[in-house]
């Protein structure tokens, strides 16, 4: 039973009341609520888990979730919404969050499409310090995304939902022959079943600033594991709204996590960003009041919004991504080789139709006449034919100037004799 049957009324741990749904996702759906002993705003997040999750993964993720909560619990950091407390009813977690009056990035992305540059790269520092502070305390986010990122009045951002993170020294999911996440904004490393750690989320937030201010995801596609498959093999999009933004991206989105941007690089490039830009008169947006008027989405909205679904992974699928990886090059090369030959045939054929069509009206070209036949060679002595081959000039010059050389001779041979006699 899940708290929409008490919506209202719901009392969760005896101390927390429920109000309505402030918004939903891939792992849960999230309540503004009261804490009835502090009199205070919560934000309480129940999780719930895909029907294809297998009761084994199911207990799996609820003391993973509770361990893992307690350890984002520690966390104190003014970008970071804290984890209160974490209760478990009805047979699943359920985590009592800090409450800040905001909109996710993931809404803003579907309501506006593009944000500007500079209201991206401001809200990239908000979550890198948010990012930091965890690394620092031993916790890897592992589900950094634009769904994961509030985004206040003032233009703050707060990187939340913590409860999934891990924590260093935990075991990965991935041992349990299962990995859940949003592919879109899975690195590489982990596609590949790798131990997540700090580089890990410092690619997704290099992909989720891209959908940010690109307006759709860099490599989402319809199904996850042509996703994952793009985000082993392909290099994103350009980028058509990023402006300076641009090489901060493709630094945090670099394949090889040891190549990778690291957090001090992102926050200097960032700061140096920022350092001579125009603040956005339009940004931020107000956050609308509850029950305004819904927007139409647009088909890059529809495609951030798929790309920040959360998907289940099994093992045999991410042994099919290794293979179609290392068999990445061959099918590149065969591809290559059937479009080349797909265009010559479509050159062929083009030809063929234009002479057709114009043959009616002029004579066929005449064939070309045929080459010289070669001239005659005597039999070689030896039994095969010699070809003797000479110039004109070397007969006739030579012979000219012995004809020349002759009457020279006779003539001198006559001024001789008569000088004699």
């Amino acid at each position: 039973m899940t708290a929409d049957a008490g919506a209202g009324s719901r009392l969760l741990g005896g101390r927390y009341a429920l109000a309505e749904v402030i918004g939903r996702g891939g792992m849960g759906v999230v309540w503004r609520g009261t804490d009835q002993l502090l009199d205070r705003p919560v934000a309480v997040k129940e999780i719930t888990y895909s029907v294809h999750v297998t009761g084994h993964e199911r207990d799996i993720l609820r003391e993973r979730t509770l361990r893992e909560a307690r350890n984002a619990a520690s966390l104190d950091h003014p970008h970071v919404t804290t984890v209160f407390d974490v209760v478990e009813e009805d047979g699943r977690p359920w985590l009592v969050m800090e409450h800040v009056p905001s909109r996710s990035l993931q809404e803003l992305i579907e309501e506006h499409g593009t944000l500007p540059w500079q209201a991206v790269a401001r809200i990239g520092l908000d979550v890198l310090s948010g990012l930091v502070a965890a690394h620092q305390a031993g916790i890897v986010h592992r589900d950094v995304k634009p769904g994961n990122v509030l985004v206040d009045e003032g233009g703050r951002a707060y990187l939340t939902d913590f409860g999934i993170a891990t924590a260093t020294g935990d075991s990965s999911l991935t041992t349990t022959g299962t990995m859940i996440g949003s592919p879109s904004y899975m690195s590489p490393e982990r596609a590949h079943g790798a131990r997540p750690g700090p580089p890990t989320d410092m690619w997704s937030l290099g992909a989720t600033l891209y959908t940010a201010v690109e307006g759709r995801p860099a490599f989402a596609r319809d199904e996850p594991m042509a996703t994952l498959m793009a985000v082993v093999s392909e290099h994103p999009p350009p980028m058509l709204h990023a402006g300076p933004l641009e090489p901060v991206l493709r630094g945090l989105l670099t394949k090889d996590p040891a190549l990778r941007t690291t957090p001090g690089q992102a926050r200097s490039q960032l700061q140096a960003v920022l350092s001579g830009a125009r603040p956005e008169s339009a940004w931020p947006p107000p956050v609308p009041l509850a029950g305004g008027a819904p927007t139409t989405p647009s088909a890059d909205s529809a495609a951030a919004a798929r790309g920040d679904r959360v998907e289940r992974i099994s093992a045999e699928d991410l042994k099919a991504l290794a293979a179609g990886s290392a068999a990445l090059l061959g099918s590149v090369a065969r591809d290559a080789r059937d479009q080349a030959r797909h265009l010559a045939d479509r050159r062929r054929e083009r030809r063929a139709e234009r002479d057709r069509t114009t043959g009616s009206s002029r004579p066929p070209a005449p064939a070309p006449p045929p080459p010289p036949a070669p001239p005659p060679s005597r039999p070689d002595p030896g039994g095969a034919p010699r070809r003797w081959r000479f110039k004109r000039r070397w007969v006739v010059v030579p012979a000219v100037v012995f004809v020349l050389a002759s009457l020279a001779v006779a003539v001198a041979l006559v001024v001789l004799v008569l000088t004699l006699f």
